[in-house]
Formats: structure tokens, C-alpha cells, sequence
């Protein structure tokens, strides 16, 4: 029998799918509070084992007490972030689709945004932008996006230009909330989005903050119009692009969503 440790394929496996695990972490929780406690955790539990080294009996029982609720406390302390990351997972890794009875059957195909949907958005944000009128748009994917969808008013509409300027009109009830864009309709107005949780400029406001947070949990894309600088913005995964142009806003629209719009 070989004196040294063999290491296998699985073996290999195994310590590639820990670092993916582990950088996916990194990336929901980079820029949070939720960071500094992993470090404070972390930092707590190198020293309680150096004090176990040392043999230091009275002051390694009592941190053996906090070691040992570790599990259920990193739990309470990090439910959002739990949550957040099976989102992640579910979305991502398109999991929802795999074990869909629609995907079986095959029915209930997503309508693919054709290339007059991607022309009257742009009009629509760029006839906001020069008024300086505020808008959230949030173009859902793979996510079903139910939860912010029932927060708002439900329309089931056609996507147009006229009726998105109208929706953020200044004096519509509607116009402070997010429109959702789902299988090629406008699903619902006035809708409530969550803020991200990360460090970000702090001349973003809330409109901006509620475009970053629900592209975090989801893979779901937004599109912001300043009220303050009347600019043009888009998000995706969490990443802001600020003050966009008209084609270039177009361009993104077409390579995140018009796949198909060259056959229509």
C-alpha cells in the first residue's frame, strides 16, 4: 500500500464543485454586511482553535459554546442570504425549466420580444428621459416573478410606447412602482421591487436600488429612467450601465432578449 495519499477523479470533482459553491457565496454576499460577518465568523473560529492549541481550557469552553450553535445561528443570521442564493441557483442554472410539467408537455412557450416591443421600449424610455419622468422597467426571464407581480395593478397588455409613458405619467397613481414585462405582455404596473442590500453610489436613489435588487435575485433585467438627470440605465445580474444611448440600449434589448426577433 503506497505511503501517500491517492487522490482520485471524484476527488478532484469534489474540490471543484466546493470552490464553485464557494465562489457563488462570495458573489451573493460580496459588498453586504453580511461580508464583515463571514470575516468576524471566520476570525472568531481561527481564534478558537489557536486557543485550543494553547490548551487554554476555561476561555475554549466558553467559545466551544458559541462553535457549537454556530450552525443554527449562521442560519438566522444569513436567511436572506440562504434564500438569495437558492434563488440564485433555481434561476441560473435554469433548474426551474428542468423540472417543469410545461417543459414536459410542452406547452406554454414564453413569447419571444420582437423587434417593434424592443423599438417601443426604447421610444418610450427616451420620450421619459427628455421630460426628466421617472420609470422602472423590469423585463422578466426564466423567473416567474408572481411575488412583485401581485404588488402591483394587473393589465396583461400589449407592450407600446404610449401606454408606458402613460403608466409614469407624474400624475398616475402608477407611476412611483416598477411595470413587469412577462412572455412579451405587460403583466403588471405599480409594482414594489426589493432594494439591494449592497454598498452602492450613493447618488442612486430608490428607483435605482430596486433595478439592482431584483436582477440579484433574479435573472430578470431592468431598465431605469432618471427623474433627477433624466438618463437612460440598464441592469442585469446586479451590474449597472449608466447613462446608455438610444442604440445602445437597443443593442443590449436585442442581445438579451430578440434572439428570435430577426425570424419575426
Amino acid at each position: 500500500m503506497p505511503a501517500f495519499i491517492t487522490i482520485r477523479f471524484l476527488d478532484i470533482l469534489d474540490i471543484i464543485l466546493v470552490a464553485i459553491l464557494l465562489y457563488q457565496l462570495y458573489r451573493l454576499i460580496k459588498g453586504t454586511v453580511a461580508f464583515n460577518i463571514v470575516i468576524g465568523l471566520f476570525s472568531l473560529y481561527l481564534l478558537w482553535v489557536m486557543v485550543r492549541a494553547l490548551n487554554m481550557q476555561l476561555v475554549g469552553a466558553i467559545m466551544g459554546r458559541f462553535i457549537e450553535v454556530g450552525v443554527l445561528a449562521l442560519i438566522i443570521v444569513f436567511h436572506p442570504e440562504i434564500r438569495k442564493f437558492l434563488v440564485f441557483v433555481g434561476t441560473n442554472y435554469n433548474l426551474n425549466r428542468v423540472f417543469s410539467l410545461d417543459r414536459l408537455f410542452n406547452v406554454g412557450k414564453e413569447a419571444s420580444i420582437k423587434d417593434r416591443e424592443i423599438e417601443a421600449l426604447a421610444d418610450a424610455c427616451f420620450s421619459l428621459s427628455k421630460s426628466k419622468t421617472g420609470a422602472l422597467i423590469v423585463i422578466a426571464g426564466n423567473s416567474e416573478l408572481n411575488d412583485q407581480i401581485n404588488t402591483g395593478e394587473l393589465m396583461n397588455a400589449e407592450i407600446s410606447s404610449s401606454l408606458l409613458r402613460t403608466i409614469f405619467f407624474k400624475n398616475t397613481p402608477l407611476h412611483d412602482g416598477a411595470v413587469i414585462i412577462k412572455n412579451n405582455k405587460i403583466a403588471a404596473a405599480g409594482c414594489i421591487l426589493p432594494l439591494t442590500q449592497r454598498d452602492v453610489d450613493k447618488s442612486l436613489g430608490l428607483r435605482h436600488r430596486a433595478a439592482i435588487g431584483i436582477t440579484e435575485n433574479t435573472d430578470a433585467i431592468t431598465i431605469i429612467v432618471s427623474e433627477e438627470r433624466g438618463s437612460v440605465s440598464f441592469v442585469k445580474e446586479g451590474d449597472i450601465k449608466r447613462r446608455v444611448s438610444r442604440e445602445v440600449l437597443i443593442e443590449f434589448l436585442e442581445e438579451q432578449l430578440g434572439n428570435n426577433s430577426a425570424k419575426n
